[in-house]
């Protein structure tokens, strides 16, 4: 069965905003201010072309992601991505619909690999979701990140070469 992932529409930030704010509050993932408006979350969430944001709707919105490149200009060919899951929906295989969605568009958009700037080392199950899906950790920016939970820590630098042949996820790509 297919997941239901569908590109988002602005009638989602209704939906998606309680798990955004929620996740921000929560200070162990995202470096986003604790005091944006819906407004200026909605701004930095919803992708514009030639990026576009998703989401998980299985008649109700249960997660969403961005993506896009993560530079501009001749940094374009490089896509990034960011991610939250409601809280409810926390290990169903709706993080992992999201990204292998993620993935299959970074793909078909011709990008040359997926880099995330900034996975904290601290979200152990992020992290191995990435390594999973065939990502690998190209370095750890010792504390980076101030958590609001465990003070600071390090973020991992993390990139799928989107240009090796085969299935990502079949090979030891390391980690780590």
């Amino acid at each position: 069965m297919t997941a239901p992932i569908r590109v988002a529409t602005a009638d989602d930030w209704a939906q998606i905003w309680p798990f955004f704010q929620s996740t921000v509050a929560a200070g162990g993932t995202y470096a986003y201010p604790d005091d944006l408006t819906s407004a200026e979350a909605a701004a930095l969430w919803l992708e514009t072309p030639p990026g576009i944001t998703i989401v998980y709707d299985d008649g109700v919105v249960l997660g969403s992601a961005k993506m896009g490149p993560n530079r501009p200009a001749r940094g374009s060919h490089i896509g990034t991505a960011s991610f939250m899951v409601a809280p409810e929906a926390r290990g169903r295989g709706v993080g992992r619909a999201l990204a292998e969605w993620m993935i299959d568009w970074h793909r078909r958009e011709g990008y040359r690999g997926i880099q995330f700037n900034a996975v904290v080392e601290t979200n152990t199950h992020a992290l191995q979701l990435w390594r999973d899906l065939g990502f690998r950790s190209v370095g750890v920016v010792p504390g980076a990140f101030r958590s609001a939970t465990h003070g600071y820590v390090g973020l991992h630098v993390m990139f799928l070469d989107l240009t090796e042949a085969g299935d990502p996820a079949e090979g030891d790509h390391g980690g780590g």
